[in-house]
């Protein structure tokens, strides 16, 4: 594409770069295309491609961007995140399951993109404050009220994007929005 073009979705260009059946079980990659949440391992799922796109939207990663991915799961967001901040970025990635864990380092290795990365959640922490602020938090899991300590990792300008009781917010430090109606696995520490 030239500069006369027009300018590719940089959303759509990630979902093409690393493409959901990378991130699920062998047994499950052949439902990759499915517009629905799959399970993954632990009770957990692979989100609907229709729903992370529309996070993803709502988050509005810019490259360069420091990003943290709440509920990695397999991986997969952490990647497309990682394809929207770019090398220059940052993508932090915590998951409770210690299973889930390798399974994302796993799919991530073959990933290359070495500026995104998933720890483990530590008990009773909800994000990784240790490396706070973040430009970006993505939450993948259904909260039963905002995280205020989520909230309290963002920077300043900084745009967190959570599904609280069926309702997705996108939120800032002075503002909170609903933009639909979604269910997701819950979102706990231990």
């Amino acid at each position: 594409m030239d500069a006369t073009g027009p300018i590719a979705d940089p959303i759509a260009a990630a979902f093409q770069a690393h493409p959901r059946e990378h991130f699920l079980p062998p047994r499950l990659r052949r439902r990759a295309s499915y517009d629905g949440p799959l399970e993954i391992g632990g009770g957990q799922t692979s989100s609907q491609p229709r729903t992370v796109a529309a996070m993803l939207r709502l988050l509005d990663v810019r490259p360069g961007q420091h990003v943290l991915d709440v509920g990695s799961g397999s991986g997969w967001t952490a990647a497309l995140l990682g394809d929207l901040v770019g090398p220059t970025g940052r993508v932090r990635g915590v998951e409770l399951l210690g299973e889930l864990v390798t399974f994302a380092r796993g799919n991530l290795a073959h990933d290359v993109q070495p500026w995104v990365t998933v720890e483990p959640a530590r008990p009773g922490v909800l994000g990784l404050p240790q490396h706070a602020p973040y430009d970006r938090v993505l939450v993948s899991a259904m909260a039963e009220r905002l995280p205020s300590s989520l909230r309290a990792q963002l920077s300043d300008d900084g745009v967190m994007v959570v599904p609280v009781r069926g309702t997705m917010l996108r939120v800032t430090h002075d503002e909170i929005s609903e933009h639909g109606h979604y269910s997701f696995v819950p979102l706990v520490t231990r």
